[in-house]
């Protein structure tokens, strides 16, 4: 069951001929060879995927520089997984094209897929077999050879903080350790660029925590990385640029602080209070300048603010000029959520 699920769909990654491997590739500074840098490193290109009536993908297209952190956002079901299915040939487009360092890839085979790794949604491990076995097995299948593949497993597993567990089956290990695993797997043939999908899914604080480190000092080393996930936090701790996809478009492709200065919203203050009877003084605090929402609930004032510096100052005064009580004050700013609540109207969340 094992070869017939995860082997075919890792093999469409690779190549049938091996390739020569430096030691500890999981943890080495990322050295390319010299070439002109007038391409982007990968470049997605007016992307159309169905499967029935219904499109995953509709005339998608970005791209991402080398040594870029991007993610790539969306509600399940916009399109992100197809998208990199697409990329890394486990799925054929319905139209579009892939390219590599300026040139379309072609087939299966085409050796500039070397250049990519793919950490996927799903584990894909051998669970009865043990860590360092799981790598050596997927380092065979990237042709990896004798010290080659000894090194590089052992560097993978320093890498990831999974070195002691070497021995150790994996069907015993936590799911984050298992997502840690799947990431080296990824790493083993030292790839240019790692596409990472919601690599964070179900795995215990600590463990995304490892993960969140072990990709900042992947950027640091040089390599790209795409990653996909419905956290808007991770982004904003984690990337320089944020592509955000619904129904398999592309609503936004901008920097951080040019995403957040789309909103209309500069951020929120919620507001612990001794009052009661908000009905006779909430209409008033809606018309303070500055301040973009109000309402209150069970002691608490929610406002939300054009600009939270004037804003909140006037809105205390107002408050203070009803004899309203403040116990409490706590601030927001404004993040993507809000952002992308402002394009598509629902929750990144929502289904």
């Amino acid at each position: 069951l094992f070869l017939e699920r995860i082997v075919p769909g890792y093999l469409a990654t690779q190549l049938s001929r091996p390739r020569p491997c430096h030691s500890n590739p999981a943890v080495r500074r990322a050295t390319f060879p010299q070439r002109a840098m007038s391409h982007p490193l990968l470049e997605i290109r007016s992307l159309v995927k169905s499967f029935g009536p219904r499109k995953a993908v509709d005339q998608l297209s970005f791209v991402v520089g080398r040594g870029e952190f991007v993610a790539l956002l969306g509600p399940n079901g916009a399109g992100k997984t197809t998208t990199l299915s697409i990329v890394t040939g486990l799925l054929r487009p319905d139209s579009g094209e892939v390219r590599i360092d300026g040139r379309a890839l072609s087939g299966d085979t085409d050796p500039f897929k070397r250049r990519i790794g793919l950490v996927p949604q799903e584990i894909a491990l051998h669970e009865e077999l043990p860590a360092l076995a799981n790598l050596r097995f997927f380092g065979a299948l990237q042709g990896l050879r004798a010290d080659a593949l000894a090194d590089a497993s052992r560097g993978a597993l320093e890498f990831v903080g999974l070195a002691d567990r070497a021995g150790e089956t994996v069907r015993r290990f936590s799911g984050g350790m298992k997502r840690r695993l799947n990431l080296a797997v990824a790493l083993l043939h030292d790839p240019e660029l790692l596409l990472l999908d919601e690599p964070t899914v179900g795995v215990d604080p600590q463990s995304r925590n490892a993960i969140f480190d072990n990709l900042a000092e992947l950027r640091r080393r040089g390599k790209t990385l795409v990653y996909t996930t419905h956290y808007m936090e991770e982004a904003e701790r984690l990337c320089d640029r944020v592509v955000i996809v619904d129904r398999g478009r592309v609503l936004a492709d901008e920097p951080l602080a040019a995403l957040r200065a789309r909103s209309t919203r500069e951020g929120s203050v919620r507001i612990e209070t001794d009052a009661a009877g908000a009905d006779a003084w909430i209409d008033g605090l809606r018309g303070v300048p500055g301040v973009a929402g109000a309402r209150f609930l069970d002691g608490t004032l929610e406002l939300e603010f054009v600009a939270v510096a004037p804003g909140l100052g006037s809105a205390l005064a107002f408050l203070h000029s009803r004899g309203v009580a403040v116990r409490h004050v706590e601030s927001h700013r404004a993040s993507l959520e809000d952002v992308f609540l402002g394009l598509t109207g629902r929750s990144l969340r929502d289904g």
